[in-house]
């Protein structure tokens, strides 16, 4: 069933969000007003800072070009009054005087990448100069170039500038700025009229909504309808009172004339399919001849003396049938089994087809459902038996064609349960095609039913069943007792085959004869068949009575490896 609920912008179902057209409209709307606006301003930026960076690279030339001056003056002054420190320390001031960042730096820098001087107010004082920087102008000057724009960094800032080789002071005289504080002006006027289109496309957002939300007012209303059909599995009719003359109504009116006849389609045909098959129909409008590879659990189950019932019965045999059947099949689907055929006395079930996530594992409900079958086939021989009572009751006796009917009816059944990677889909073709599962776990799941008969227990299951509910459950509350290792016919290899025991089942005595059995079995395995004969006589249970006709009188065979061969199906 699926699960719907509301929320403010968008509907809920199951896990799928269902998001308004209306809100769509807006939001894609919005989102291209917000990228048209944001993007033109940052164009606009992106501009506005390239011609920002060229006018920088001029005044910082200018600026250089008013150091490189002065720099050569002071080169005179020391070669006059040979005073390093003082030529050094002027230079710095006369750069620093020249800066209006705080990060702003002037860097003489000498041909092996030795700073000599270095001028700003707050950028780390570095002693050597870039590498990969300095080898750059070093050959520029090789090939005549001694100045240009130079990048670079200091610390973890970036810095832009202007260099030029000072051939007094044989260095490299550097004007630049720190990257970040040149754009920071830049980036708040950004930041700033990136608020504004912000506030402004939201007003516009929220009255865009109220405004389209009155125009397509009635999409509500139709999705509304056809959501509830979906969640019922049904189709109705949509209420179009009062509607606009649009082409939204028309779509309501169109889907009201497709309604009755595919809602009564639908009806007949889930009858006569499953239940996941449906659901894909009813979401695909179509089926396709087409199947997949599916992890699942099969379920097979017959009836045992069948033949001898239907010459018991005639042609009343589908009475009995049905009413087995039609409680045995809502059990299955209870367990959210799916039928994968029905072919007179037997029935085939997959568990694990249904798409939505369930809480119970496959194999699991394989189990317990096996375990409904049987209650289903006893609850349908106290009805034959309390009929038999009430005929005794009013006649005396029973006649003996009475007699034998009712022993007809007393429906006794076997299930057997595997699993693992089969075929599941649609065959035959677009004229006639049905739904099945195909594949060896299919074949064997029939085979373990066979061995119901053999072993006298009401279910037996693969060692796939087995691991997939201990794997995959925390707390299953199933003992399953190992039966026997069987080789059935047309296979070359044995298999364990277990009997799955309910905990509600398992009484003191019980337990007790499982021990004798576990030992006893153990010793069959080995070979030590007159031991294991004695502990299946001291068993007590109907299982072992197949064991005690085996190893009654023998010996293990030659090369015994624990595994029995199955002479039939």
């Amino acid at each position: 069933m699926s699960k719907h609920s509301r929320g403010i912008f968008f509907r809920k179902v199951n896990n799928t969000r269902i998001i308004p057209v209306r809100l769509k409209i807006v939001i894609i709307f919005a989102l291209f007003l917000l990228i048209s606006n944001f993007t033109s301003n940052y164009i606009n930026l992106m501009f506005n800072r390239s011609y920002q960076i060229k006018l920088m690279k001029d005044l910082l030339a200018k600026d250089l070009k008013g150091i490189f001056t002065f720099g050569n003056t002071q080169y005179d002054l020391y070669k006059y009054k040979n005073d390093l420190d003082y030529a050094h320390t002027s230079i710095a001031l006369k750069a620093k005087y020249e800066m209006q960042n705080s990060k702003a730096v002037f860097a003489s820098v000498k041909t092996d990448g030795n700073i000599e001087i270095f001028s700003s107010v707050e950028a780390l004082n570095p002693k050597v100069f870039e590498k990969d920087v300095m080898d750059e102008m070093n050959k520029n000057r090789e090939n005549l170039i001694e100045d240009g724009f130079v990048t670079f960094y200091i610390g973890d800032d970036e810095y832009f500038g202007v260099y030029k080789y000072n051939t007094k002071w044989n260095s490299y005289y550097i004007r630049a700025e720190e990257y970040s504080q040149f754009s920071k002006p830049s980036n708040e006027i950004f930041f700033t009229i990136s608020w504004i289109i912000l506030v402004i496309s939201l007003i516009c957002t929220v009255v865009g909504i109220f405004i389209i939300t009155y125009i397509l007012r009635f999409i509500t209303h139709i999705t509304s309808s056809i959501m509830e059909m979906v969640k019922g599995q049904r189709l109705d009719l949509i209420q179009l009172k009062d509607a606009p003359n649009d082409d939204i109504t028309y779509l309501g009116v169109a889907f009201n004339s497709l309604s009755s006849t595919i809602d009564t389609l639908l009806n007949i045909f889930k009858k006569f399919t499953n239940q996941d098959i449906a659901q894909r129909v009813y979401a695909e409008r179509s089926i396709k001849l087409e199947g997949t590879q599916r992890d699942l659990t099969i379920l097979f189950t017959d009836i045992k003396g069948f033949t001898a019932i239907t010459e018991t019965l005639g042609t009343d045999i589908i009475k009995l049938i049905n009413m087995h059947y039609d409680k045995a099949i809502r059990e299955i689907v209870r367990y959210r089994g799916s039928i994968g055929s029905i072919i007179g006395d037997a029935l085939l079930a997959m568990f694990g087809t249904m798409d939505q996530v369930s809480d119970v594992n496959k194999s699991y409900a394989a189990v317990l459902a096996a375990y409904e079958l049987h209650a289903v086939a006893e609850s349908l021989r106290q009805q034959m038996t309390k009929k038999k009572n009430d005929i005794i009751k009013e006649k005396g006796s029973l006649t003996p064609d009475e007699e034998k009917v009712y022993n007809a009816v007393l429906l006794e059944i076997g299930v057997g349960i595997d699993g693992g990677e089969v075929f599941y889909g649609n065959i035959g073709s677009y004229v006639r095609m049905t739904n099945t599962v195909i594949g060896d776990n299919v074949n064997a799941a029939s085979r373990l039913e066979s061995l119901t008969r053999i072993y006298h227990v009401p279910v037996i299951c693969s060692d796939y069943v087995k691991e997939d509910i201990e794997l995959n459950m925390y707390s299953h509350n199933i003992y399953f007792m190992e039966i026997d290792t069987v080789m059935v016919k047309g296979k070359s290899y044995g298999k364990k085959v277990y009997w799955p025991i309910p905990s509600h089942y398992m009484t003191k005595k019980l337990k007790q004869q499982i021990l004798l059995y576990k030992k006893a079995l153990q010793d069959y395995y080995a070979g030590k068949w007159p031991s294991a004969y004695t502990n299946f006589k001291k068993c007590g249970l109907p299982v072992s009575e197949e064991f005690i006709e085996r190893t009654k009188g023998k010996k293990a065979p030659k090369n015994w490896k624990g595994i029995w061969a199955m002479k039939t199906k």
